[in-house]
C-alpha cells in the first residue's frame, strides 16, 4: 500500500533525490502517514486527489525530520551540529522551493 503512494509520489515528481535514495525510509513512514489517516489499501490511493497526496508527503518529512533530529550528532560542548529551529525552518522553505519550483 505505502509502496504505491510512493510510485505515486515519485510519478508526480514530489520526490527530492534524497527521498528517491532513500525509499525505504519513505515507504516506511508513508505507511504509518497512510495508518494514521485510515488509507488502507491501493484503490483507495488510487484516488487520493494529487492535492491530499502533497499533504501526505508533507507528514512523512515532517516524521523524517523528527527522526533525524533525534540522531544528530553533538559536538565536545554538548551543542548539537544542527542548527537551531531557524535553520529547520529555512530548510523547510529551501525544501518547498525545489519541490514546487520544478513543475
Amino acid at each position: 500500500m505505502s509502496e504505491f503512494a510512493y510510485f505515486r509520489f515519485l510519478s508526480a515528481k514530489m520526490l527530492t533525490p534524497d527521498e528517491e535514495r532513500d525509499k525505504d525510509e519513505i515507504i516506511s513512514l508513508t505507511e504509518q502517514v497512510l495508518d494514521a489517516r485510515g488509507l488502507e489499501c491501493d484503490a483507495r490511493i488510487a484516488k487520493v486527489p494529487e492535492e491530499e497526496l502533497r499533504k501526505i508527503l508533507e507528514e512523512v518529512r515532517r516524521l523524517r525530520r523528527r527522526k533525524k533530529n533525534k540522531n544528530f550528532i553533538s559536538d565536545d560542548t554538548g551543542g548539537s551540529i544542527e542548527g537551531p529551529e531557524e535553520d529547520e525552518q529555512q530548510r523547510e522553505q529551501n525544501e518547498e522551493l525545489v519541490y514546487f519550483g520544478g513543475r
